[in-house]
C-alpha cells in the first residue's frame, strides 16, 4: 500500500462559542442578586460603565452636521456619535406587554376570541405606584434583638461577654446549636460559666424559646413560661417522633393519658412557636424582588411589565470616553480604552436583550395561565418549556435559562416562574389534560372535607378523581398526598377519633 500526502478542501458549519456569547447565555439564567453582583464587578474593572443615576446627564444633545439636533428615533439606546448603548435595562425603564380578553367563557368580563397581545412590547416610565419596599416589614434583626436581651438579662463582665459570643452562633430559627463543653473550650472559660449564662438567657429572653438548643428544648422553654411543663409534657417532648407520626397508641402507653388528653396536649403543642427566630429579620438576608409584575389592565386583560427595581441601570459613559480620548494616550492605552468600550457596549446590549427575552417569556406564561390569574389554582393549566419555546420562537434551553431563579408578582401572590410549568395528567374521559398542581389542590380539598366516619383511602381518592375526569393511579395519589404533608388514612382516622372523644 502506497502512502502519499494529499490536500482536501472541506466546507463545514459550526457554532463558535465566543466568551461574550457564553456570558450572554449566563446573563439569561442569572437571578436578580447574581446579575447585580456581576454588573458591579464589571463596573469595577471597566471605567466606561456607569450607573444611569450617576452618569453625566447634563451632556448636550448631539447635533447633526447642519447644526440641528440629531434625529433621536434610532435603535434603542444608540449613541449617534460614539455608538454607546443605553437600552431599557440601562435607563431604568421597564418593558410592558398587555393582553386583552379572557379565555374563560364563564367570566363576566367582555370575552374575545382569546388572549392576545395588545400592541408591541414597548418602553414605559418608572413612575408606578408599586413599590416593592412597601411589602417588606420593618422588623429588627434577630441579632440586634438578641443583643438587647443579653444586655438586659446578664450582668456586665464575663457573663455578658459569654452571652454576646452566643449571639453570633444563633441560627435563623433562634436556636443555639452548641454544647457547653465545646463552646467553653473555644472561649477558654469554665463550662459552669457557660451553663449559668445559658440558663439565664433561656429563662428570661423573649420570645420564649430563644437560645434553645433543639426543638424539644424550644417547646419546653415555652411551656415552662406558661406553667404547663409537667411530667406528661416531658414524656411527650421526649418522644416527638411518635407525636409527628400520630402514634397515639404508643403515647398512651408511655403517658397513661387517654385519647382526649392526648388531643389536648397535641393542640397545645401545635399552638407553640417552633422557630421563634423567624419573627425577626436576618442580617444578610435580601428581600425577594420579583423580576416581572403582572397587573390587571383597564380593558380586563393583563399587563406584564419588568420590575424596574430588578433591572441594572447602566450605560456607557460617553462623556468620560471623550475626555480620555482627548488626552495623550499611548498605543496600549488606546487598545485598553477600545476594549473597554467594546465590552461596555456588549454589556448594555446584552442587558437590553435579556430584558426583552424575560418579558417575552413571561408574557407567554401569562397568556397561557390566564385561568390561574382569574380563578386561582384550579385554573392552572399544564405547560411545558417546549410549548412556550415553540410559541415564542426560541429554543427550549433558552426558556429554561430565563425561567431559572426568576419570580413573577401577580395579584394572587409572587411565584417562581417554574411554578407555572406543571406536569400534564391525562383526562379520564378525553378532553384537556389536568395540571398536577390543580390535582394536588383537589386532593387537599377532598381530605379537608372528610368526616370521622368517612376517611378516604388513596384508592377512594383515585376513584373520585376518575369520576371527575382525572386519570390518576393510586400510587400517584399517595405520592401527591405525601408531598402535601397529608397523613395516611389510618393516621387521619386516629386523629379524628381522638378529637371526637375529646369533644
Amino acid at each position: 500500500m502506497a502512502l502519499s500526502a494529499k490536500l482536501h478542501l472541506r466546507q463545514t458549519q459550526s457554532l463558535v462559542m465566543t466568551p461574550q456569547l457564553l456570558q450572554s447565555i449566563r446573563l439569561l439564567q442569572y437571578s436578580h442578586l447574581e446579575l447585580k453582583a456581576f454588573v458591579e464587578t464589571e463596573m469595577e474593572r471597566n471605567p466606561l460603565i456607569a450607573e444611569a443615576d450617576t452618569a453625566a446627564s447634563d451632556e448636550p444633545a448631539p447635533e447633526s452636521p447642519d447644526g440641528h439636533p440629531a434625529d433621536t428615533d434610532k435603535a434603542v439606546g444608540e449613541d449617534p456619535e460614539h455608538g454607546g448603548l443605553t437600552g431599557a435595562a440601562s435607563d431604568g425603564a421597564a418593558f410592558e406587554s398587555g393582553f386583552s380578553g379572557r379565555d374563560d367563557a364563564g367570566d363576566d368580563r367582555p370575552a374575545q376570541s382569546g388572549p392576545s397581545l395588545r400592541g408591541e412590547t414597548r418602553l414605559i416610565g418608572t413612575g408606578s405606584d408599586f413599590g416593592i419596599d412597601d411589602l417588606a416589614d420593618n422588623r429588627p434583626s434577630l441579632h440586634a434583638h438578641a443583643r438587647g436581651e443579653v444586655a438586659d438579662a446578664l450582668a456586665p463582665g464575663l457573663e455578658r461577654k459569654i452571652g454576646e459570643a452566643m449571639i453570633e452562633l444563633l441560627d435563623e430559627c433562634g436556636y443555639l446549636r452548641i454544647t457547653p463543653e465545646s463552646f467553653a473550650a473555644d472561649l477558654g472559660v469554665a463550662v459552669t460559666d457557660v451553663e449559668a449564662a445559658l440558663v439565664i438567657l433561656q429563662r428570661e429572653a423573649t420570645p420564649p424559646g430563644l437560645f434553645a438548643r433543639d426543638l424539644a428544648e424550644c417547646l419546653m422553654l415555652q411551656l415552662q413560661r406558661q406553667g404547663r411543663f409537667d411530667p406528661v409534657m416531658r414524656t411527650v417532648l421526649a418522644h416527638l417522633d411518635l407525636l409527628a407520626r400520630r402514634d397515639f397508641a404508643a403515647l398512651r402507653r408511655l403517658t397513661g393519658e387517654d385519647d382526649a388528653g392526648l388531643m389536648d396536649i397535641f393542640a397545645e403543642i401545635r399552638g407553640l412557636d417552633p422557630k421563634p427566630g423567624h419573627a425577626f429579620d436576618h442580617e444578610g438576608f435580601e428581600t425577594l424582588i420579583p423580576d416581572v409584575i403582572v397587573t390587571e389592565a383597564p380593558d380586563g386583560g393583563w399587563r406584564v411589565e419588568l420590575n424596574p427595581d430588578a433591572l441594572p441601570r447602566v450605560l456607557v459613559d460617553n462623556a468620560y470616553l471623550r475626555t480620555v480620548r482627548g488626552g495623550c494616550l499611548s498605543d496600549d492605552d488606546r487598545a485598553f480604552i477600545g476594549e473597554c468600550q467594546q465590552s461596555a457596549n456588549w454589556l448594555v446590549r446584552s442587558l437590553d436583550q435579556r430584558a426583552k427575552t424575560i418579558v417575552k417569556v413571561a408574557s407567554e406564561i401569562v397568556r397561557r395561565q390566564d385561568g390561574f390569574l382569574t380563578h386561582g389554582i384550579k385554573g392552572l393549566k399544564p405547560m411545558t418549556l417546549m410549548a412556550v419555546a415553540e410559541a415564542i420562537g426560541m429554543h427550549e434551553s433558552t426558556v429554561s435559562r430565563v425561567t431559572a431563579s426568576k419570580f413573577i408578582a401577580t395579584p394572587r401572590g409572587t411565584f417562581e416562574m417554574r411554578f407555572f410549568f406543571t406536569v400534564a395528567i391525562a383526562s379520564a374521559h378525553g378532553g384537556d389534560a389536568h395540571s398536577a398542581e390543580t390535582v394536588k389542590h383537589r386532593i387537599r380539598a377532598l381530605v379537608d372535607a372528610e368526616s370521622p366516619g368517612k376517611v378516604m383511602s388513596d384508592d377512594d381518592i383515585a376513584a373520585i378523581l376518575h369520576k371527575e375526569g382525572v386519570d390518576l393511579a393510586r400510587r400517584t395519589v399517595a405520592k401527591y398526598r405525601e408531598a402535601l404533608g397529608i397523613p395516611s388514612s389510618i393516621q387521619r382516622r386516629r386523629e379524628m377519633n381522638a378529637r371526637r372523644l375529646a369533644s
